[in-house]
């Protein structure tokens, strides 16, 4: 799964800088020997299983501003979503400057049974209510407006947005589109074996 996140991010032409964060010195050793810079490894209060993403970022950003580096954005690439095409970086930075948006986010498009618009959630009460807080859903799967969820394989955000409103989005967010390839989110060992499926037929 590095491997794949490594080859991704070097491919990209816009990436001005490529290092990795980690805990763990085997990791660290592939990304050295794939040409990664390793500027350090990652705390352990960092690296805990239920460790949020968000401060393992503000962690690198400030390190390497500790060197006297500065980003303007920082672009995330999860190993657990190695599913990336040539290009799909360098795109999500020429939106990010395009749009002048707080962050662009990979997503897919939701199939139309999960729409917000045909999704209930109970009530204290236990009375189901749509999603949208409207009182009937939209009859027809035509009418239904696109709805995207994030699909986990790029996350681009400028650094003031990560340092200052310590988010991973703010509130101008673009999203990238992903289509014609499945979303690919490694979490158990079914997720690895569809991946490894997938991998094959590329």
């Amino acid at each position: 799964m590095i491997q794949y996140t490594i080859e991704a991010a070097q491919e990209a032409k816009l990436l001005s800088k490529i290092i990795i964060s980690t805990d763990d010195a085997e990791i660290a050793e592939v990304a050295a020997k794939s040409g990664i810079e390793v500027p350090f490894l990652r705390p352990k209060e960092l690296a805990e299983d239920k460790t949020p993403t968000l401060p393992t970022i503000v962690h690198a950003v400030n390190f390497m501003k500790g060197l006297g580096e500065e980003y303007d954005a920082v672009c995330l690439l999860q190993p657990t979503n190695p599913v990336r095409q040539k290009g799909d970086i360098d795109n999500c930075i020429l939106l990010l400057r395009e749009k002048n948006a707080d962050s662009v986010i990979s997503m897919a498009e939701v199939p139309a049974e999960y729409n917000p618009h045909w999704v209930y959630f109970p009530d204290e009460e236990g009375y189901y209510k749509l999603s949208t807080g409207e009182e009937n859903p939209i009859p027809r799967r035509q009418e239904l407006p696109p709805a995207y969820h994030r699909e986990g394989s790029i996350y681009l955000t400028k650094t003031d947005i990560i340092l200052n409103h310590n988010s991973l989005f703010g509130k101008k967010v673009v999203g990238y589109i992903i289509k014609n390839r499945p979303v690919v989110n490694i979490d158990t060992m079914e997720d690895w074996a569809e991946a490894e499926k997938y991998m094959a037929l590329r």
